[in-house]
């Protein structure tokens, strides 16, 4: 297939400027890439409160161990009751970790 030079270069300016890149399109935030750095950290603050957290961790559990008694399994009540503690704790480190770097901020 023949293609004259006239269709030949419309075409390529087409493609250049498809592909072409402004200076204020470069810089666009939402054209980053995700990146988890302390700058993305600081510029980010946390939506959830400590306490909403907490209650959706406890609401968690409390349907499931409902669920285990409900069947009379006290076995998985009692793995539920240690797993629960066991998150909440991991849970406030890392909210108390949250609290510490929003206050450096």
């Amino acid at each position: 297939m023949n293609i004259p030079d006239s269709s030949r270069r419309f075409l390529l300016s087409q493609a250049k400027r498809l592909f072409e890149v402004s200076d204020e399109a470069a810089s666009a935030p939402y054209d980053l890439p995700p990146r988890l750095t302390t700058k993305a950290l600081e510029a980010l603050r946390m939506s959830r409160s400590r306490d909403r957290i907490l209650t959706n961790l406890e609401e968690m559990y409390r349907e499931a161990f409902d669920r285990a008694r409900a069947t009379g399994d006290d076995g998985q009540m009692a793995q539920l009751d240690f797993a629960y503690r066991r998150e909440q704790l991991y849970f406030e480190i890392l909210l108390d970790v949250r609290d510490a770097m929003e206050r450096k901020a």
